[in-house]
């Protein structure tokens, strides 16, 4: 009995652990995992695994964190000798070196949450939503030299819905993109997949988020900054100020509302807030500065804000 495909498995967060689950059920031989280094998060500032770390352990695959990849001799030794068919790349968070794109008889697969050469960068999920697209997808590519620019395996759609955000969304890429990455791995194999060059004149790229790219600017019609909040959750969000402090808007509805443009109407315990283009927004949940998250009916009561307070300044 022939022994199973060899891989090398490269990522980091939880977005890369279904695809990883798949290669091990669907029989391939996974024999190292490389994730970045442990890292101290929280408060406390203790060390935790990443994600992919934490479930290769569950599944007996070997595990290395190198601190950098491209000049590792030592690396680069232990990967040669493994002789792997194809190197796989989810969210790893490094720029693949050319002695790694070079060393598999597959190349470097890897599994980018867009339809490329749309949203090329590394928060293509968070700008899909932001900019209001309704439709996404998973690419599985060969990584070359550039970003993102590699030729096309294979692709699959899949819908973005009005209450989709970021964190919702995700988890779905993840999974279609899991089975994906099995279905190229074996169409490569079977020499039925033909791979075909981006057109490079259509990309659009997805930048890395910033703190600022949360700052709501209402006058952005009401739409626009709901797919933002949407888009930009968990982090950085969408933030805002009120009375000089920091306002969190965690959710809101957007309405055909003519108000007067960062100016807050209160009507009952509802909250309103206008934006550009004679929109506005309802606010549904907020977060005021050193609170928890609370209802906008809370907010009312506990902060009782006035009509025609601004927000923003």
């Amino acid at each position: 009995m022939p022994a199973p495909p060899n891989l090398v498995f490269c990522g980091t967060p939880a977005f890369a652990v279904p695809t990883l689950e798949k290669l091990v059920d669907a029989g391939f031989l996974v024999s190292l995992v490389v994730t970045q280094p442990d890292k101290p998060r929280g408060r406390g500032m203790e060390v935790a695994l990443s994600p992919v770390k934490h479930r290769a352990l569950e599944l007996a695959v070997p595990v290395t964190q190198p601190e950098k990849i491209r000049n590792n001799d030592e690396f680069r030794t232990r990967l040669s000798a493994l002789k792997p068919l194809a190197i796989i790349v989810v969210g790893y968070g490094r720029l693949i070196p050319q002695w790694m794109i070079d060393l598999p008889p597959l190349g470097n697969l890897n599994l980018h949450a867009s339809l490329l050469p749309k949203y090329r960068g590394a928060a293509p999920v968070q700008w899909a939503i932001a900019n209001g697209e309704t439709q996404t997808g998973v690419t599985t590519m060969r990584i070359d030299a550039g970003l993102d620019t590699g030729d096309i395996l294979l692709q699959k759609e899949i819908s973005i819905v009005p209450s989709d955000t970021a964190e919702t969304l995700v988890p779905r890429l993840a999974a279609v993109g899991a089975d994906l990455m099995v279905e190229t791995l074996r169409g490569l194999q079977a020499r039925t997949i033909h791979p075909r060059p981006q057109d490079h004149a259509k990309a659009t790229m997805a930048p890395i988020l910033k703190k600022e790219d949360g700052q709501i600017d209402f006058h952005r019609p009401a739409g626009e900054i709901l797919n933002r909040l949407r888009g930009f959750q968990p982090w950085p969000g969408a933030f805002t100020t009120f009375r000089g402090k920091n306002l969190h808007v965690w959710n809101a509805a957007s309405l055909q509302r003519a108000l007067p443009m960062g100016q807050l109407l209160v009507e009952a315990d509802r909250l309103f807030v206008g934006c550009g283009a004679g929109t506005g927004l309802e606010l549904l949940e907020v977060q005021p500065e050193g609170k928890k998250r609370m209802p906008a009916r809370d907010f009312v009561h506990g902060y009782r804000p006035r009509t025609g307070e601004r927000l923003g300044t």
